[in-house]
């Protein structure tokens, strides 16, 4: 009996023990997940396929995505504190960058070779055609300089069209509606203006190195959880290796994801830029830097009076980041 009462003594003592232990263990407080928002150009889908194969949380970061449609408002909500992060053009970037200097790019995404295009009414056979008519663009961003570039192929400048302020998602119906003669866009809205009657006139091949995509982060985030967007980045690079191995598996991902079809989803004229080549554009020594292209876009903004200053380039990117994946 005195055995008995012995060993339960002990077991009374031991768990109230434990219980003690687990009472007064530190709460362990789960980091927010990294709220990111993106848009429906494909070199920004590689986001979607890291979502939807665990790469992000592979390597060790909970991230929410948000898809929406029209971007100009989103930049402002991003402002405000509402995403963490955002994918921008680079042009758009440099332009937010003058109202909010508290942001950086991490990553390039993607190069357009060719999937930016000004499409058009059957009636304009060439960019000097365009000559007194009205041209679809998002003004005051990447778009304006790329139609500007465009323009000049026929030594035209923005004064001999009439620039009509334009999302690329709105650029077939305009056509159709006669609102705008040709506009900048991109798939899945190139597919359906050419279905109205549009043709393409001009693509980003004809302007290399000219449209860059960023992953663009606010400052805090980068002070406060670096290690979370290292990780971001390492599961987006991986993402990219893994739809450039796999291009149809990639594409039924994201046309389930997020409700498109299959055949709008092209890497047809868009470079998924990788870790190596992310290196070499974040190297201010390399002809091609990200430095380089952003000045383009910094005096062009300024020439035509779309802001009145912009932050020194330099502070506005962060390579911190593009360790090699592990």
């Amino acid at each position: 009996m005195f055995q008995l009462l012995r060993y339960i003594s002990i077991f009374l003592i031991t768990a109230c023990l434990l219980f003690a232990c687990h009472a007064w263990a530190p709460t362990e407080f789960k980091r927010p997940p990294l709220k990111v928002e993106f848009a429906s150009f494909v070199g920004e889908y590689p986001g979607v396929i890291a979502q939807e194969k665990g790469f992000f949380k592979a390597q060790g970061v909970d991230v929410e995505l948000i898809y929406k449609r029209y971007t100009q408002l989103e930049r402002a909500n991003f402002s405000a504190g509402k995403y963490d992060g955002i994918t921008s053009s680079l042009g758009s970037f440099i332009i937010l960058s003058a109202t909010n200097p508290d942001i950086q790019g991490v990553i390039v995404i993607d190069e357009s070779t060719g999937a930016d295009v000004v499409v058009a009414q059957s009636q304009i056979k060439t960019v000097a055609d365009l000559k007194g008519k009205k041209l679809g663009a998002n003004l005051g961003g990447f778009s304006e300089v790329f139609v500007t570039e465009m323009l000049k192929t026929a030594n035209l400048t923005s004064d001999d069209v009439n620039l009509v302020k334009s999302e690329a998602l709105e650029i077939p119906q305009r056509l159709k509606n006669h609102a705008i003669q040709a506009g900048h866009t991109w798939e899945p809205h190139l597919s359906k203006a050419i279905k109205l009657g549009g043709h393409i006139l001009f693509t980003s091949k004809q302007t290399p190195g000219l449209i860059l995509d960023m992953i663009v982060f606010r400052s805090e985030i980068i002070r406060d959880r670096p290690e979370d967007v290292r990780a971001f980045v390492r599961g987006w690079l991986q993402a990219v290796s893994y739809w450039k191995a796999n291009v149809q598996e990639g594409k039924a991902i994201i046309s389930k994801a997020l409700e498109i079809p299959s055949n709008t989803i092209s890497l047809e004229g868009v470079n998924l830029t990788d870790l190596g080549e992310n290196q070499k554009l974040f190297q201010s020594s390399n002809p091609n830097s990200i430095y380089k292209t952003a000045k383009i876009y910094a005096d062009f903004f300024i020439r035509s009076g779309n802001v009145t200053r912009i932050p020194e380039l330099k502070s506005l990117f962060n390579s911190s980041f593009l360790n090699s994946p592990s």
